[in-house]
């Protein structure tokens, strides 16, 4: 049995496990119907993936995937509603809700504003817009 996690790829396989033992007591009606190795297992792995998460994943910068998230990350580490971005970026807030949902794609103004207002880098923008 793994006693620690050195590697993101054995988190993965720890947190696939967990989610399958977690999936089987939902299906069985609930944790307390776990036979004791398995309930065993799922306590052990739940206490090394969050030492994991504590000691590792806590010290890795957040990397947004997508600009909506990179944007929306902005936002909530200045503690922003979606009106006090869209002044900031100056553009009105219906369209910077319908770019954030996906409805509009951003224009050239919105982009430049996000590299200038919120100094999201140029590079990451031109592979995410």
């Amino acid at each position: 049995m793994m006693t620690k996690i050195k590697t993101e790829k054995q988190y993965e396989a720890v947190m696939k496990t967990i989610e399958g033992l977690l999936d089987k007591a939902t299906k069985i009606g609930g944790l307390h119907k776990l036979d004791k190795a398995e309930a065993g297992m799922l306590a052990d792995l739940s206490k090394i993936a969050e030492a994991y998460e504590d000691n590792v994943l806590e010290l890795m910068p957040i990397r947004p995937k997508t600009l909506k998230e990179a944007v929306e990350f902005k936002r909530m580490e200045r503690k922003w509603t979606q009106a006090d971005l869209a002044r900031t970026l100056g553009i009105g807030a219906p369209k910077l809700s319908q770019i954030l949902s996906g409805k509009r794609e951003p224009d050239v103004a919105f982009l430049k504003a996000v590299h200038k207002k919120l100094r999201i880098d140029p590079g990451f923008i031109l592979t995410h817009a």
